[in-house]
């Protein structure tokens, strides 16, 4: 085991534990959606991905329907590509094993094994979304399981944590000067849009300042 992946674990886990808080509340709502718990847990274990399962799982619930809430939560992960061709460069071998470790990218292990210069540590990145995906299944079993007891998402602010998580990733990357306008101008593109549009949009309209900062 690498002295990078160690790092990676160790920087994991206070994600990890608001991973589980989210995924806590995800399995509540998936329930209340009409999601048995097998089917929440199986979601959660092959997607891992808070936006999208949030997303997806409030359309079903709402009565839009199953495809509607596939490709919302699509849209929500639209920003994965962008990440992901970010990432290629630094992960070496064969098209699968790539694609095997690009299975790793995740909002903070992303942010977290940035070296600054364009390249990203691999070994972080892995090691950093080992305890959040082990955070983010135990908190769906909890939730699914356990949510006459966790009660409605909001009783304890658990409502409030997602868009929290991602304000602390926002406030992270306004403090590099490098990503500064880049992220500041995505942050004001998704608040605009987000009174107006489906779930989803304001997150992909928002990767064009990305796109803009790569050209830069």
């Amino acid at each position: 085991m690498s002295d990078s992946f160690r790092r990676g674990l160790r920087a994991g886990v206070p994600f990890s534990l608001v991973a589980f808080l989210l995924a806590m509340s995800f399995g509540v709502l998936a329930i209340q959606a009409g999601f048995s718990p097998v089917q929440a847990i199986v979601m959660s274990a092959v997607v891992h991905a808070g936006s999208a399962q949030f997303a997806a799982t409030a359309i079903v619930a709402g009565g839009g329907g199953l495809v509607p809430g596939v490709l919302a939560g699509t849209l929500m992960n639209a920003r994965f590509l962008a990440m992901g061709i970010a990432v290629a460069p630094s992960l070496p071998d064969g098209p699968v094993v790539r694609a095997l470790q690009g299975q790793t990218v995740v909002d903070p292990s992303w942010a977290l094994a940035n070296r600054g210069d364009g390249s990203f540590d691999r070994h972080l990145l892995m090691g950093a979304t080992v305890p959040q995906y082990v955070g983010w299944l135990s908190g769906t079993v909890v939730g699914a399981f356990a949510g006459d007891v966790v009660g409605e998402t909001d009783r304890f602010g658990l409502d409030a944590i997602f868009p929290t998580f991602f304000l602390a990733l926002l406030a992270a990357e306004l403090r590099e000067p490098r990503s500064r306008a880049v992220a500041l101008a995505g942050a004001v593109i998704a608040l605009a849009l987000v009174p107006f549009t489906p779930p989803g949009i304001p997150v992909l309209v928002a990767g064009v300042a990305a796109l803009v900062g790569l050209t830069r």
